[in-house]
């Protein structure tokens, strides 16, 4: 079972380890935790895509760090539908007293520029500290898990497929 906000929790961690060694600047370390800590959508590649990370010595050999990034970007989101690119981030804790549109639409809460996506393609629904997650009769239908779904409970780990996009729940 995933832990709520884990994949923000392993991102952060990255860029703690690439601010320590240099890799990235203070500035650049900031724009992209708030990458990381702002929006519902993240895209771990733009976050920490470019990074490598290398031992210091005569020898040029990955660290453990390095292959936590590669760990991480090769098996983050491994399934049998193929990797998402895209983290949908949740407050699981202090859940919003509204519900969130997920869609085309630059109205929606939650914006994806997929054309198979419907332009009111889904609603996300706080309960009691929980997510359940409706389709609202999108054309290409919603799927959790690799299951056709119209509505059901979301769960850190969840993979969601919107249309043609791949989400991982955090």
């Amino acid at each position: 079972m995933t832990i709520a906000g884990s994949a923000r929790t392993r991102l952060t961690r990255l860029l703690e380890a690439a601010f320590a060694e240099g890799l990235i600047s203070e500035d650049t370390f900031h724009v992209r935790m708030d990458a990381v800590l702002g929006p519902s959508l993240i895209h771990p590649t733009e976050v920490i895509g470019d990074l490598s990370f290398r031992e210091r010595g005569l020898r040029a050999r990955l660290t453990a760090a390095t292959t936590t990034v590669m760990h991480y970007l090769a098996n983050f989101f491994a399934d049998e539908c193929g990797p998402p690119s895209t983290v949908l981030a949740l407050d699981w804790a202090g859940a919003p007293d509204r519900d969130l549109v997920i869609g085309r639409d630059h109205a929606c809460d939650v914006v994806l520029s997929d054309l198979s996506v419907s332009r009111r393609h889904a609603r996300l629904i706080p309960r009691d500290g929980h997510w359940i997650l409706q389709d609202l009769a999108s054309t290409n239908g919603t799927m959790v898990n690799g299951r056709r779904v119209g509505r059901c409970e979301l769960r850190p780990g969840d993979r969601l497929v919107l249309g043609a996009q791949r989400l991982q729940v955090d």
